[in-house]
């Protein structure tokens, strides 16, 4: 039986109205996401792979070490919150992908981030 690390993944997104421009395609977006470690031993977040998609299907891929600068690691029953951004050309998109960590043991494994959406509040109640 192969004991897979348990890792909670929670996402709350903001439009950013202070820093976006609509009238040049502009539509900036906060979010923030808390990895929560739900196993017994400590996980490490190593690279992280984002699908951003906006409202006219345009799709952009970002991948890189880490989150923020860092590579935390996360020990049993404790959580890592962190804020990034998205800027995209239409009010309306959404982000997706997944978190490349590591176990206790050094053993690679893959943690999926949900789909969530970003949309101007005036967009979607």
């Amino acid at each position: 039986m192969i004991n897979t690390p348990r890792v909670s993944i929670q996402v709350q997104s903001v439009y950013v109205e202070s820093q976006s421009c609509p009238d040049q395609r502009r539509f900036v977006f906060a979010y923030t996401i808390t990895i929560r470690n739900l196993g017994r031993e400590r996980v490490q977040l190593i690279n992280r792979y984002w699908l951003i998609t906006n409202s006219d299907s345009h799709q952009t891929e970002v991948q890189g070490e880490g989150v923020v600068g860092e590579q935390p690691i996360i020990q049993p029953g404790t959580e890592y919150r962190y804020t990034s951004g998205a800027i995209l050309e239409t009010p309306l998109g959404t982000m997706e992908g997944h978190y490349e960590m590591i176990d206790h043991n050094g053993e690679p494994f893959r943690v999926a981030i949900p789909v969530f959406r970003l949309a101007i509040p005036t967009l979607i109640n």
